[in-house]
C-alpha cells in the first residue's frame, strides 16, 4: 500500500474520530465522576451501554455471565477487529479534578488512579470511528467493542477468554494512558491472587495460653517463610501480602481465624506456576507449625504479555502518521504544577520505563517513542495478557498526564478530567482507529499477525491461569 493511500485513509479515520469527541468525553468525565470497583462497575458499564446503543452498535450484556461486561458489535462478514476498553477505579485514590495537591473529594474513596475512564471512553471512541469508516465505504469488516471490568486484580479478559468470547476475533487492539505516546513493550508480568484463610482454636490467652491455637501466629510464620524465599527466587518475580482478617482486635484473645491476600508475580506462566506451589507449601508448613488448618483460595489470575511484530509495527506506522498529541500552553503550565508533587525519580522512572533520555524541565509528551526502544523500569500485570495469547494483541501508550506522575496516585486521578487528559486520549483513539483500518484493508496483516502469534506461543500453548472451579470474584472487595 503506498504512503498516499496510508496518508488519507487515516485523514478520514481521524476526521471521524473528530466528529464525535465530544460525547466520549463526557463519557469519560461521567465515568470519573462515579469511580467504581472491580466487578461493582455498574454505572459505568451503564454509561457505555447508552454510548453502544446511542452509536448503533449491536450489544451483547453480561459477557462471560459477568454482569459488568459488555460487547458491543458492527458491520457484517469480513475480518472481526476488536477494540478493547476497561472502566474499572482503585480505593483510596480519591482527588479533586484540576488540584495539584491532595484533595480528596471524598475521604478514603475511590478514584481513577489508572485512568480507565480515560481508557474505555477512547477506546469506544475509535471503535465508533471504525464502525463510520466501514459503513461510509462499503467494507465488509466488523468491529468490536469490549467493555472489559476488573482488571484492577479481578482478571477480567481471563474468564471473558476462558469462556470463549474472543474465539471468533482477528485482532484485538487496546491502549492504556501513560506519560509518553508510542507502541506499548509487549512486557508484563504473569501473576495470581491467592487467599490462604488460616483457622485455629481461641483461648484465654492468659489463663490457658496453652489451649489456644494462634491463627495470626500461623499467617505471620508464612509470611517469614516468604520473606525468606525471596532471596531464592528468580529476580525479576514479585511477591505481596496484605493481611485481609487479622483475628480481631482483643490481645487477650487467642486469634481463631486469620487470612492474608497473596499476590505472586513472575515473567511467564511457567515460572509463576513454580512460585505458586512454593508459596503454596510454605502455607502447608507455618500451619503444620502451629498446628491449624489453611483454606488456599485462588482469586484471580492472570498471564504475561505476548507481543506481536507485525500489529506493532502497523500501530508504529500510525503513531507516526498522525504524529504526538499537540498540547498547550495552558496544559504544560497545569503539568508543571503537578510535577512540583512529584520525586525526581518519578521523573527519571518514567523516562526510563520507555527507554528514553532524561529531559529535565519538559512536562509532557512531544514526541513518538521509537518502536526499538527497550525500557529498563519496574513491570506490572494486566489481563490484556491473556487475550494476547489466544488473539494477536497490539497495546498503545497514550500520553495523557504530566511526565512522572506516578502510577496508582492521586495525582494521576487529579489530571483525569484535564483538558491535556482529552487531547491524549482523543489522540490515541485516532491511533487505534487507523490501526483498525489498516488491518481491514491488508489482509496480510491479519495473516502475518495470526503467523506469529502461533510461532511464539508453538513450544508454549495457552493454557488460562485460572481453575476451572472459579468464577469471577465478584465480591473481591470484601475483606472479611
Amino acid at each position: 500500500m503506498s504512503t498516499e493511500i496510508a496518508r488519507a485513509r487515516a485523514e478520514q479515520i481521524w476526521r471521524l474520530v473528530e466528529a464525535k469527541t465530544g460525547p466520549f468525553k463526557a463519557l469519560s468525565d461521567a465515568v470519573w465522576d462515579t469511580p467504581e470497583l472491580a466487578y461493582d462497575e455498574h454505572r459505568s458499564v451503564a454509561a457505555h451501554l447508552a454510548a453502544l446503543e446511542r452509536e448503533g452498535f449491536r450489544i451483547v450484556r453480561d459477557v462471560a455471565g459477568i454482569e459488568t461486561a459488555v460487547m458491543g458489535e458492527a458491520g457484517e462478514g469480513g475480518p472481526v477487529i476488536a477494540i478493547l476498553g476497561e472502566y474499572d477505579a482503585l480505593p483510596g485514590l480519591s482527588q479533586c479534578a484540576g488540584h495539584a495537591e491532595h484533595r480528596p473529594l471524598e475521604p478514603h474513596g475511590n478514584g481513577h488512579g489508572c485512568g480507565h475512564n480515560l481508557l474505555g471512553a477512547a477506546s469506544l471512541l475509535a471503535a465508533t470511528a471504525v464502525k463510520d469508516y466501514i459503513a461510509a465505504n462499503g467494507i465488509r469488516a466488523r468491529v468490536r467493542y469490549y467493555g472489559c471490568p476488573a482488571e484492577e486484580g479481578g482478571a477480567a479478559k481471563g474468564f471473558m477468554v476462558r469462556a470463549g468470547a474472543f474465539a471468533d476475533c482477528d485482532i484485538a487492539i487496546c491502549w492504556h494512558p501513560a506519560a509518553f505516546s508510542g507502541v506499548n513493550e509487549p512486557i508484563s508480568l504473569a501473576n495470581t491472587r491467592i487467599d490462604f484463610t488460616f483457622k485455629g482454636r481461641a483461648a484465654h490467652a492468659a489463663a490457658t495460653p496453652h489451649l489456644g491455637r494462634s491463627a495470626l501466629d500461623a499467617v505471620e510464620l508464612m509470611n517469614v517463610g516468604v520473606n525468606y524465599m525471596r532471596e531464592h527466587m528468580p529476580s525479576d518475580a514479585r511477591i505481596h501480602y496484605a493481611y485481609l482478617d487479622a483475628g480481631g482486635i482483643a490481645p487477650n484473645v487467642v486469634q481463631a481465624r486469620a487470612k492474608v491476600r497473596y499476590l505472586i508475580r513472575a515473567r511467564d506462566l511457567v515460572e509463576m506456576t513454580a512460585l505458586v506451589e512454593r508459596v503454596k507449601n510454605i502455607a502447608r508448613g507455618a500451619a503444620l507449625m502451629s498446628e491449624t488448618a489453611v483454606d488456599i483460595k485462588v482469586i484471580s489470575a492472570v498471564s504475561n504479555l505476548m507481543g506481536n511484530g507485525p500489529l506493532e509495527a502497523a500501530m508504529h506506522e500510525a503513531f507516526m502518521r498522525l504524529g504526538p498529541p499537540r498540547f498547550d500552553d495552558a496544559d504544560r503550565a497545569f503539568a508543571a504544577e503537578m510535577q512540583k508533587t512529584f520525586k525526581d525519580d518519578d521523573i527519571v522512572a518514567a523516562y526510563r520505563r520507555h527507554g528514553l533520555p532524561v529531559v529535565r524541565g519538559k512536562t509532557l509528551c512531544d514526541l513518538i517513542v521509537p518502536l526499538e526502544n527497550k525500557g529498563s523500569g519496574g513491570v506490572g500485570s494486566t489481563d490484556v495478557g491473556d487475550v494476547s495469547w489466544v488473539v494477536p494483541t497490539v497495546q498503545a501508550r497514550g500520553a495523557t498526564y504530566a511526565i512522572g506522575t506516578p502510577g496508582h496516585s492521586w495525582q494521576l486521578t487529579g489530571q483525569g478530567k484535564a483538558p491535556a487528559a482529552h487531547k491524549g486520549m482523543v489522540h490515541v483513539a485516532k491511533v487505534m482507529a487507523d490501526t483498525a483500518i489498516a488491518a481491514i484493508h491488508d489482509e496480510t496483516l491479519v495473516a502475518r499477525a495470526k503467523a506469529d502469534l502461533a510461532a511464539r506461543t508453538r513450544d508454549q500453548p495457552y493454557v488460562c491461569p485460572l481453575p476451572n472451579d472459579i468464577d469471577p470474584p465478584k465480591d473481591m472487595s470484601l475483606v472479611a
